[in-house]
């Protein structure tokens, strides 16, 4: 059986002879200087098996920027990671280190 691609849209049928689908705009929004971004660095460890996990929060920016800090961030502690729902995930306890890195980078660190 293969499977049927869904079209996005979320309108199935519609009874109103006017209607007009509207696609969603998505507004990109441009990436503040670090000087002005307040991020939030955070250890988790909830629904993750018990691993640690360092968790930087807050940026405010295009997507493409925060991958590219998050893989600036990867690098630098010399762990895995990933950037999920504009968070940047470090595998292991990282506190210190990505805090120091980031106010030498210029950001507003807590």
């Amino acid at each position: 059986m293969s499977k049927k691609k869904n079209s996005g849209n979320g309108i199935v049928y519609s009874t109103d002879p006017n209607y007009q689908y509207r696609e969603e705009e998505q507004q990109e929004q441009e990436t503040l200087a670090p000087a002005e971004q307040r991020l939030k660095v955070k250890l988790d460890t909830k629904q993750r098996a018990g691993k640690t996990v360092t968790v930087v929060d807050g940026f405010i920016g295009k997507e493409e920027d925060l991958e590219k800090l998050g893989k600036e961030l990867k690098t630098k502690c010399g762990t895995g990671g990933s950037v999920k729902d504009w968070q940047i995930l470090i595998q292991g306890d990282y506190r210190e280190k990505v805090l120091k890195w980031l106010r030498d980078w210029g950001y507003k660190v807590s």
